[in-house]
């Protein structure tokens, strides 16, 4: 990595928004990033997904270092990131989704896709990238695409089910949870809306799409780096910082010690959630229990405060009879812990 990737540093915190520590944003990746972008020399950035804000930052530090200029591409943008455009003039911010914006919004040097998780949008995000440049007689831009391993990579997510065709998405577990190693869904893993109901096959995951992408047009070049749900890095090899590319990212790319790093956080990541679900469920079942033994005082309060009832427990000594039970076997019931 180059020097200015770390003098950037991290300024923005990528945990502010991550209170669960399930390492969700681009930005746990960003001294690689960085160097990434230092490697190809782009100063326009494009970032198709940008919520909070989170990276976005980082790369406007990045792009104002060479008086570049970055476009953000959010449809739902979150109060933080508004402010950051109102604030920056180097920041665009593009309120469509990746696939109404990436034909209209100009090419940039860079594009960081992260939006919406699926084979269908990040095939046609590609191809929408790879058209305009043919347009432009320019080379495909640096494209970054983020998810690219588990769960995303072989699994389709939905954040709109309806803005896909019928015919393009996968069938749908809504509300479902997932756990690494397990191609169907698990009850109480990590949650998710709108995943596909089943991991693998055609047609099915970011990394998929980026791989069919890529297997289509010969010229280009995708590595994996699995750190933080996957980072790949889409890159035309007969363009001038190929070779500085490939030297940066070849010992990252599907590293094998960093994919056992990855299995064993998401591992564990999905093992907590399972563990904090149980305890939910364990909550649950202790507050209602605790709300049937509050009905049953409150009954015996009744019974105790009741004049029939101690009527008719007097009734029953004046006739030598032992009552089913007394006032006191109440009293001494309500005053246990």
């Amino acid at each position: 990595m180059t020097a200015g990737s770390f003098q950037l540093g991290l300024q923005h915190d990528p945990r502010q928004h991550d209170p669960g520590a399930w390492g969700a944003s681009l930005l746990h990746n960003a001294e690689l990033v960085v160097a990434v972008l230092d490697a190809c020399g782009g100063t326009s950035i494009t970032e198709v997904g940008a919520l909070d804000g989170d990276l976005t930052r980082l790369l406007l530090r990045f792009s104002e270092r060479a008086g570049g200029t970055v476009i953000a591409v959010e449809p739902a943008p979150h109060d933080e990131l508004e402010a950051l455009a109102r604030d920056r003039r180097g920041l665009d911010l593009v309120r469509q989704t990746s696939l109404e914006a990436l034909g209209q919004i100009p090419l940039t040097d860079v594009i960081i896709l992260d939006g919406d998780h699926n084979y269908y949008t990040v095939s046609r995000e590609l191809r929408l990238i790879a058209q305009r440049a043919a347009d432009a007689g320019r080379q495909l831009p640096l494209v970054l695409l983020h998810d690219v391993c588990w769960p995303h990579g072989r699994r389709d997510d939905y954040y709109v089910p309806e803005r896909i065709p019928v015919e393009h998405r996968q069938p749908i577990a809504a509300q479902a949870a997932l756990f690494p190693g397990d191609p169907g869904t698990r009850e109480g893993a990590v949650p998710y809306h709108h995943p596909a109901s089943r991991e693998g096959g055609p047609r099915n995951g970011v990394l998929t799409a980026a791989e069919d992408f890529a297997a289509a047009h010969a010229q280009l070049r995708l590595a994996v780096v699995p750190a933080f749900f996957g980072l790949g890095v889409l890159w035309d090899t007969t363009g001038p910082c190929s070779q500085a590319l490939e030297t940066l990212l070849r010992p990252w790319d599907r590293n094998p010690q960093l994919e056992r790093l990855e299995r064993n956080r998401v591992l564990h990541l999905a093992n907590t959630q399972v563990q904090l679900n149980i305890v939910r469920r364990t909550q649950a079942r202790l507050a209602e229990q605790e709300r049937q033994l509050q009905c049953q005082r409150e009954l015996l309060q009744r019974m105790l405060d009741s004049r029939a009832f101690a009527a008719a427990e007097r009734f029953l000594r004046l006739r030598h009879r032992e009552p089913a039970f007394s006032r006191d076997a109440i009293q001494r019931a309500l005053d246990e812990p």
